[in-house]
């Protein structure tokens, strides 16, 4: 794992289409390539997981925080091999998320091989609007690994200052006569599970000390305000972190939910502001160098 330390913060770009990185999509599940360099969707946090045979590499959406992850659903029509999603860590183990980084060539090139010996891969070579991730057998026939295989590691620095979270999502008419007089579809009811943190980041990860609540839509504004009443602080006082599945790191959560949601419940953890952990936290700085 030369090129990948523990906890830090990662863009994948393409070697092979130059400006494109791996991104998480705004569904919360798809994972494609674009060329939104400074957007938080196209940063990774390096996980590194121990086991019995070796370590492996996990990475977790900066923007999500769900885990990189291979399938053996077979990709739709004019994509190559299988889907590459993003999943929550809910188990000890997960071998979906597992990956191994693979040294391809000079440089910070890698190659990154799931279970089935089979390689995450861009697609769009010659139709740039086909952006899907997917992963693929490498040619057995002579050994050799596609060029949409290989991707360029490029650290991302920290910094203290939190991002702005994103203005409320406003509907041009409210929700419910929106639904009725325009015929839309009413926001997700997406059910929250939070916990607050003692001073120095501490908390039970089980059951005892979490609550749950409820939010309609996505706007990470409401969440915020929603949950700032219930621990008793102002807004602008608390910090949110994101955990995907119960063995999942925490992510700063500075950007509105995913844009599905039916019936997704999201852990939450509340960190408050003036504590050493509050202090401790620290962001992707995607608009820098």
């Amino acid at each position: 794992m030369e090129r990948f330390n523990d906890e830090q913060y990662v863009r994948l770009r393409n070697r092979k289409l130059g400006k494109y990185y791996l991104h998480a999509d705004d569904d919360g599940v798809g994972v494609s390539i674009s060329q939104r360099r400074n957007s938080l969707n196209v940063a990774w946090r390096v996980h590194i997981y121990h086991a019995a045979d070796g370590p492996y590499l996990l990475l977790h959406s900066a923007a999500y925080g769900r885990y990189l992850a291979a399938t053996a659903t077979p990709a739709t029509a004019l994509y190559h091999g299988f889907r590459a999603e993003l999943r929550d860590y809910d188990h000890p183990v997960v071998p979906d998320i597992m990956w191994l980084d693979i040294r391809a060539g000079l440089g910070r090139g890698v190659l990154l091989q799931n279970a089935g010996d089979r390689y995450l891969r861009a697609n769009g070579k010659y139709l740039s609007w086909n952006s899907g991730v997917t992963v693929e057998n490498r040619d057995i026939e002579n050994g050799k690994v596609s060029s949409m295989m290989r991707w360029i590691v490029e650290p991302i620095a920290l910094t203290e200052r939190a991002p702005r979270i994103p203005d409320p999502i406003r509907a041009r008419l409210p929700e419910d006569l929106s639904v009725v007089v325009l015929g839309r579809q009413p926001g997700a009811w997406r059910g929250i599970r939070f916990v607050q943190t003692s001073n120095e980041g501490l908390y039970n990860e089980a059951g005892q000390g979490w609550a749950g609540d409820h939010i309609r839509g996505r706007s990470l504004y409401y969440l915020r305000d929603k949950l700032a009443r219930r621990v008793n602080q102002q807004p602008d006082r608390i910090a949110m972190c994101i955990r995907a599945g119960c063995y999942g790191r925490l992510t700063p959560l500075v950007v509105d939910l995913p844009r599905s949601g039916w019936g997704d419940i999201y852990q939450i953890v509340v960190i408050i502001s003036g504590t050493p952990a509050y202090a401790a936290l620290r962001y992707p700085n995607v608009g820098g160098a």
